[in-house]
């Protein structure tokens, strides 16, 4: 997944980067640098299980 896609994703969500740090379970941090260009020295790539419980999230699982 690009940043952009991350980015997209989370848009579609409809949530800011620190809500979407807290469905991850990672510092809001960790988001923007997965949503940075990869050019950019702190650029993170997302992770297999961030991507799963994305993907989760975007089908519309929702935990309580």
């Amino acid at each position: 997944m690009t940043p952009t896609e991350f980015t997209q994703a989370r848009r579609k969500l409809g949530l800011s980067v620190v809500q979407m740090a807290d469905m991850l379970g990672m510092h809001p941090i960790h988001v923007r640098r997965m949503e940075a260009a990869p050019s950019v020295a702190s650029h993170r790539k997302v992770t297999p299980t961030t991507l799963r419980l994305l993907n989760a999230l975007l089908a519309g699982y929702r935990p309580k």
